[in-house]
């Protein structure tokens, strides 16, 4: 029975990967074969065969799309392919109930070491890059410390103090450590609670998928080989008959190898009983770091012929694989700092990204992106949308990626019949708080430069580090400014300029300069005025100008403003709160929230009326006026609708501000009842969260293999499936629909 079922998974495999080979050529074949291997990697069934149908894809995959990986993913891809090599079948799978002689035997140490090197290496070597000035001065995740999650530490610690010492210091000192704490039998346990809490609040704070969750698991690997047999053993006894199969001492396998007998007269025996499997274990079962030292000094895979009994001598696979190990661990610790081989890859920070386990390091921020074409034809100049063609925001930190949307962007030129066009990119950004600068040359062609993997690439401006002091002095700019006002800090080079538009909502636009010497030109009037260090002057509200860096070194200098409009929103919704409470204390049974009356209550503040008119006569103006009468709501052209009624036109759905204070006004009910829930509801709620989001996920995989097997069903079948993995709550549809 078993075999015939082993068979017909084989032939469903083989068949569904070529029917989808042929029938789908290209990316979801590859999907569908990851699929599939990942299926047979989970139950050890023809393991080798699947781990090679998910590895082989996915590194192409990875290879193929630079814009959605990252450390994390590199990662996968490490331990899926040592997972290839290691012989992770010989218990509890499907390849263990088949072949008898691979069930329930021993594991080679190295299986073990190898995936524990490569964990280790995770933490160490991000421990090492957090020893970075921006790291250790609290620089990288300045504003991490205004989550929720850092309120026990805000008890006794000022908000800077926890970003410094509890988010910067803990996260320095706990990855520079982790490895070596997992190691010890003393401190594991420590270690394991630290990372376990490390990771949880990481999966709160930023969205890395399965990142924090795989590293919990792979917390497992560090503890006793073992520990699985020792939690069954401690079960209850009705228990024991069910997993007595999987407490039975390990036989020995030709993959490891064994101690020579201590008497040579004596033959090795074929199969070890259950005392010598027992010791056998403990010296190359993948046993205790304390012991097998004969086992782990040939910590190398190999083989033996079936009936010789366990090997004893290294051949040429053990040191083979030896080998390849040892190559393997140098490529790991070289790799992260090889900037100095791949200096193309280089830009403000060194490393191949994705490659150099320096996880959250870096934070930038970019402030403008400007994207320029030129016919070479024509000497037409135009402008683009930086994303109109890729839906990915990557492309702004990389060099080699800039190079190669570049190519794109020509591509796409020649369709609107720019045959030769010239594609300039003005990338401004701040790392880690510093100044807005600009990360490469606007008077560079892109799509002529040159770029090379082995060289520094020319076009590429330098990082002002020389300016990273003023860090400190720019907070208390910014905190010396009123709440109104927003400010934005440049650094730029000798002979370039920034040409700037300030928006007709911005008022009260300012520069002053902070160090060096800038020329203010005002496209319009063609006026210009050059300022130095300390001086300012304002700059028109809806109109170009161009800021000019005239000084030997680099200037910086600030722009201040207040946004008319976002202050506006921020009163009339303060008002708009205040009056809204005022009904509810008045009214304590009245109806819930209406947005017929809010949309009249906007209409009242915004109008300068008294807001103390009852919320009948709000709705009944609401409702006289909804056809797109100025009077109630318009105003003088502006007011909830826009001088077009309280809500849309004809009808009765609110306007924007409606919407957007339904929005806050919800979102503020909801923290409010959350933050008076016990411990208990809340860790209800998180895992009621989790679990609606794998089961989201596999019925979106099941409908998508299924629309692959046998078509596209109707729209109105694929909304209500939709609806359906989303958890929503639409009704099926009926067979006419279908």
């Amino acid at each position: 029975m078993c075999a015939g079922v082993y068979a017909l998974y084989l032939v469903m495999c083989a068949g569904v990967c070529a029917l989808y080979l042929v029938m789908w050529a290209g990316v979801c074949a590859l999907y569908l074969v990851m699929w599939a291997g990942a299926v047979g990697m989970t139950l050890g069934c023809v393991y080798r065969v699947s781990c090679v149908m998910f590895v082989v894809p996915y590194w192409f995959l990875f290879a193929l799309d630079k814009s959605s990986w990252n450390n994390h993913s590199y990662l996968y891809g490490l331990i899926a392919t040592q997972l290839t090599v290691c012989d992770a079948h010989r218990f509890w799978s499907v390849d263990a109930m088949m072949r008898r002689g691979l069930a329930n035997t021993h594991v080679p140490l190295w299986n073990y070491w190898l995936l524990r090197f490569q964990i280790f290496v995770v933490y160490f070597i991000a421990g090492l890059k957090k020893m970075d000035s921006d790291w250790l001065m609290g620089y990288s995740m300045g504003n991490l410390s205004r989550h929720w999650l850092f309120s026990p530490f805000k008890v006794v610690l000022s908000e800077e103090w926890t970003s410094l010492l509890v988010i910067h210091g803990c996260g320095f000192l706990l990855d520079l450590s982790a490895g070596f704490l997992l190691l010890l039998d003393a401190t594991r346990p420590l270690a394991l609670t630290a990372l376990t809490y490390f990771h949880a609040m990481n999966s709160q704070l930023f969205n890395i998928g399965m990142f924090p969750y795989a590293m919990i698991a792979t917390s497992a690997l560090f503890c006793s080989h073992d520990w699985p047999r020792k939690l069954l053993a401690r079960l209850p006894e009705c228990t024991v008959p069910w997993c007595r199969p999987f407490l039975l001492p390990p036989g020995w396998s030709p993959s490891c190898l064994y101690p020579a007998p201590r008497h040579s007269g004596r033959d090795l025996p074929p199969a070890p009983s259950s005392t010598s499997s027992s010791s056998a274990a403990k010296d190359c079962g993948g046993g205790s770091e304390g012991g097998g030292t004969s086992c782990s000094a040939a910590k190398d895979c190999g083989g033996g012929r079936k009936g010789d009994g366990p090997p004893t001598v290294a051949g040429w696979r053990h040191r083979v694989a030896a080998a390849l190990i040892l190559v393997f661990a140098c490529e790991q610790l070289l790799l992260p700092y090889s900037h100095f081989i791949t200096k193309g890859y280089n830009n403000w920070t060194n490393g191949l990204y994705g490659y150099s386990w320096d996880m959250m390091v870096h934070s930038r921020s970019h402030q403008h992106v400007k994207v320029t074409y030129r016919d070479r034809v024509t000497g037409n100049t135009g402008f683009l949308n930086p994303g109109v063609w890729t839906q990915t925001r990557r492309w702004k930190d990389h060099a080699d990626m800039l190079k190669q949307y570049s190519v794109c962007l020509a591509e796409r030129l020649r369709e609107f019949n720019i045959s030769d066009p010239e594609i300039y990119f003005d990338v401004w950004v701040s790392l880690n708080d510093r100044f807005q600068q600009r990360l490469y040359d606007p008077r560079v062609d892109i799509l002529r430069a040159d770029w090379s993997p082995f060289r520094p690439t020319p076009w590429l401006l330098p990082l002002l580090v020389e300016l990273s002091p003023w860090r400190r002095r720019l907070a208390e700019i910014e905190g010396r400014l009123g709440n109104g006002t927003e400010v934005v800090f440049i650094a730029d080079f000798p002979g370039l300029h920034l040409e700037n538009f300030v928006g007709a909502d911005l008022e009260a636009a300012r520069i002053t300069v902070l160090s060096g010497a800038v020329t203010v030109e005002t496209v319009a009037t063609a006026t210009n005025v050059t300022l130095g260090e300390g001086e300012s002057t304002e700059v028109p509200s809806g109109a170009f100008h161009r800021v000019y860096t005239v000084s030997e070194g680099p200037s910086c200098y600030l722009y201040e403003y207040e946004n008319r409009t976002e202050a506006e929103m921020v009163r009339h919704t303060r008002r708009l709160l205040e009056a809204w409470q005022a009904r509810e204390s008045d009214v304590p049974a009245g109806p819930p929230l209406d947005s017929a009356w809010l949309s009249a209550e906007i209409a009242t503040i915004l109008n300068d009326a008294p807001a103390t008119a009852a919320a009948t006569d709000g709705v009944q103006q609401h409702q006289q006026h909804g056809a797109g009468a100025e009077g109630a709501v318009g105003g003088a052209g502006g007011g909830a609708g826009g001088g077009e009624g309280g809500a849309e036109e004809g009808g009765g759905a609110p306007d924007w501000r409606v919407e957007a204070l339904l929005r806050r006004f919800a979102a503020e009910e909801s923290r409010s009842r959350r933050r008076g829930e016990p411990l208990r509801q809340r860790a209800a709620r998180f895992l009621h969260k989790k679990f609606f989001v794998f089961r989201k996920s596999l019925l979106k995989t099941a409908f998508a293999v299924r629309n692959l097997l046998l078509g596209r069903p109707s729209a109105a079948q694929l909304q209500w499936e939709d609806d359906l993995a989303g958890a929503g709550g639409a009704q099926r549809p009926s067979r006419s629909e279908l």
